[in-house]
């Protein structure tokens, strides 16, 4: 059903040899989608598909389950097809960085911030990329798998949890 969807049948015309994988779980399609590719994608998805509404965008650590350390998930919704779509880029550990979809849809300024500040994955071209949730001087990205277990005896809430 999924190779069906519109948006995938597209995609495909267009992008073929950037699309890595199509899943439809649920009801939901999911399109991984390589890297150098995201910026053309999902600006194709706005002008021309209509994808006009970014609701989310997160990211996925696969640490020891994958080769690229971590995935962008970008949630899409197409107000005037009624449509959903999720978009998967991997991103490695060693670059960690990922062209900004800020310049697409403006939402994506707040939510790059908040990847960049807990899992430590850059936006290349976003306008203002720094910490939204955690202090300035914090050290690490807490949704990392590999962050410290901890409690607020220990660095680095220590002295920071009354």
């Amino acid at each position: 059903m999924a190779e069906n969807n519109r948006a995938v049948l597209k995609l495909r015309e267009k992008f073929a040899a950037s699309i890595i994988d199509v899943v439809e779980f649920r009801g939901e399609v999911t399109v991984t989608v390589k890297k150098d590719a995201i910026s053309d994608i999902l600006t194709f998805l706005k002008q021309s598909l209509q994808y006009n509404l970014l609701t989310d965008l997160t990211a996925v650590d696969n640490q020891g389950k994958a080769d690229e350390r971590f995935l962008v998930v970008y949630l899409l919704c197409s107000i005037p097809n009624k449509d959903r779509l999720r978009i998967k880029t991997p991103v490695s550990e060693e670059s960690c960085t990922i062209p900004s979809a800020s310049v697409v849809w403006g939402t994506a300024n707040w939510l790059e911030r908040e990847v960049f500040d807990l899992f430590g994955i850059n936006f290349e071209g976003h306008p203002d990329l720094r910490r939204i949730l955690m202090l300035d001087d914090w050290v690490g990205h807490p949704l990392r798998k590999d962050y410290p277990v901890q409690g607020p005896d220990r660095e680095p809430y220590k002295g920071r949890l009354s």
